[in-house]
């Protein structure tokens, strides 16, 4: 069975920084598109990065330039480094492997939960 363990969310003033991290098992990690995806109150759960088993990257427009998507194969790992995080970017965020726009392959983890706040 595929387990989605995210970790690494908090509470950070806007400006600052934070590094999630997703660790994968019961799957061949390296086969799969990985995608971080986030959930804020009231609002439908968008990705917001992805990275190719080749580890080329793809970004939402709100989060480029500010989040950096990167995988540790070895690990089973996938990261997210939030910098410059504003207000909007607070969310539950998730890790799953992407399918296509749509879809994903997994169930989801229970998520970390980031607050951007002063």
């Amino acid at each position: 069975q595929v387990q989605l363990v995210e970790s690494g969310g908090g509470l950070v003033q806007p400006g600052g920084s934070l590094r999630l991290s997703c660790v994968v098992s019961g799957t061949i990690f390296s086969a799969y598109t990985m995608g971080w995806y986030r959930q804020a109150p009231g609002k439908q759960r968008e990705l917001v990065a992805r990275i190719s088993s080749e580890s080329v990257t793809n970004y939402a427009d709100s989060v480029k330039g500010r989040f950096t998507i990167s995988r540790d194969n070895a690990k089973n790992t996938v990261y997210l480094q939030m910098n410059s995080l504003k207000p909007e970017d607070t969310a539950v965020y998730y890790c799953n492997a992407f399918l296509n726009l749509y879809n994903q392959y997994f169930s989801w983890g229970q998520g970390t939960q980031v607050t951007v706040s002063s």
